[in-house]
């Protein structure tokens, strides 16, 4: 068996365009432009790239973006006076800001003072509370992106059995309340897990988010079963550099019936779930029809 490649930067192409589709609509029904506000602190080359992307592409679907990029000794006052002032200008409906932040600043505190309704994210406490507890919430934008691809995939989710590998609060953790959302048996693995390749042996559907390089070989996957490979790392191989996932894979594309590459797999649909999570929260804070397709 040779897995089916999902394609995530023709999916991410989809969810943009439905995201440009409701923003006109916005626009024209209801007067109201969605409007991302994206705070830098520093000079982090990759952070840097990212915000232009983040930028660029709101742009594109027709929403405003304002982008606030403040030196790297900027005080944690001064970025946290910034964010009343986002959380009060009716314009913004998204804040992000922009992670790693300086050291000498305190990340819990800046991302908890962000308005819950704006935090497109998904990072603040009460919306981690809200989507532990099944309510409606703003929902990291990685695993919504993995979420879409798997409901377009698979269809129904319920029923199945799903590993997350990796327990971090930006992607395993949701990544499981959201599965177990669409009614999946979710197991949750990590590096202290016993018998870690047999209880990946046991999925359906395998999210690998522990940050390794090609940690999971292709016998750890059931025939055909789905893996969604979240990691992006960079190694050297014959003298270049190279991205490459958390799974093999060469070697799970042989066992498996789906499978996300690197680059090209989930990596794109996190700044379109980032536009989709902004229109989102301009709706709910309108009190507009939410876009049917583009939450969980």
């Amino acid at each position: 068996m040779t897995a089916q490649r999902i394609d995530g930067k023709a999916f991410a192409a989809t969810v943009r365009e439905k995201v440009a589709g409701h923003v006109a609509r916005l626009k024209e029904e209801n007067d109201i432009i969605p409007g991302l506000a994206v705070v830098l602190v520093g000079e982090d080359p990759a952070s840097q790239v990212y915000v232009r992307s983040k930028g660029k592409q709101t742009t594109e679907v027709g929403m405003n973006s304002y982008e606030h990029k403040l030196d790297v000794e900027t005080s944690e006052a001064d970025l946290l006076a910034l964010i009343d002032q986002l959380n009060n200008d009716a314009k913004v409906h998204g804040i992000l800001v922009q992670l790693p932040l300086p050291k000498h600043l305190n990340e819990n505190l800046v991302i908890n003072a962000i308005d819950p309704a704006k935090d497109v994210d998904g990072f603040h406490i009460s919306n981690v509370g809200l989507l532990g507890t099944g309510q409606k919430s703003m929902v990291p934008c990685t695993p919504l992106g993995c979420l879409m691809m798997l409901r377009d995939h698979h269809g129904s989710l319920s029923g199945m059995e799903a590993v997350v590998i990796g327990r971090s609060n930006i992607v395993g953790k949701p990544m499981a309340q959201l599965l177990l959302g669409d009614s999946c048996t979710v197991t949750i693995a990590h590096s202290r897990t016993k018998d870690l390749p047999e209880v990946v042996r046991r999925a359906d559907i395998v999210v690998a988010a522990v940050g390794r390089p090609e940690m999971v070989p292709g016998d750890w996957i059931k025939q055909g079963a789905t893996v969604i490979d979240v990691g992006i790392n960079r190694i050297e191989r014959d003298g270049k550099t190279k991205l490459v996932g958390d799974v093999d894979f060469a070697s799970c594309s042989e066992s498996a019936g789906a499978i996300t590459p690197v680059p090209g797999g989930v990596g794109p649909m996190t700044i379109a779930c980032l536009l989709a999570n902004t229109v989102t929260a301009c709706c709910r804070a309108n009190d507009v029809a939410e876009p049917e397709g583009l939450t969980a």
